[in-house]
């Protein structure tokens, strides 16, 4: 969208993309506030056991435990994933277990088929009747990928996706970011 050329009138987007020199010369000047915020959790398949991740210690010995992991390492969250890894000193061990998807709609797929064992995403993502959600990561650990807002600098409709973002800061709409495990601005 913001850098692909295909013409939008309002981008809800990781905010790490407005930080791109490209996509923000598509944003009309002012501000891309945040409206949606969601942390990386875990899921396994339906009615398998929900693994322990309650504390930091507990997160990497589920992680090393695991024999696969489904994820999309070129991604917002996958970049932070990465860094998690890091942090935890299981980085090299992560990579080799990884199963990559291409979708976030395909790491559900994983897990649920059993070509995964755990599903390892935004929450948001892992809200699935086919998944049981075993946490969010520890807050210590845990990093989150903002989502922010930004009209287009060429918008036909500038007004319409200004009330649009106005209205994703509003109660009803809190209500929903929240029903999609996720958290506002």
């Amino acid at each position: 969208m913001a850098t692909s050329g295909v013409p939008f009138d309002l981008g809800v987007v990781p905010q790490d993309v407005w930080k791109d020199a490209a996509a923000r010369a598509q944003v009309a000047a002012g501000p891309t506030p945040d409206v949606a915020r969601v942390g990386i959790g875990i899921a396994v398949r339906s009615g398998a056991p929900k693994p322990e991740i309650s504390t930091t210690q507990a997160l990497k010995q589920t992680l090393l435990r695991a024999q696969s992991v489904a994820s999309i390492p070129a991604s917002a969250t996958g970049a932070q994933l990465a860094g998690i890894y890091e942090r935890l000193g299981i980085a090299d061990a992560m990579k080799a277990k990884t199963k990559t998807q291409s979708a976030p709609k395909q790491i559900v797929e994983a897990v649920a088929n059993g070509d995964a064992e755990l599903a390892v995403f935004g929450l948001n993502v892992l809200i699935d009747p086919r998944l049981d959600i075993a946490g969010p990561f520890p807050a210590d650990v845990q990093r989150e990928v903002v989502y922010a807002a930004g009209v287009a600098a060429n918008s036909k409709e500038p007004e319409v996706a200004k009330a649009f973002v106005a209205y994703l800061m509003s109660p009803p709409a809190i209500a929903v970011i929240k029903a999609k495990g996720m958290n506002p601005g």
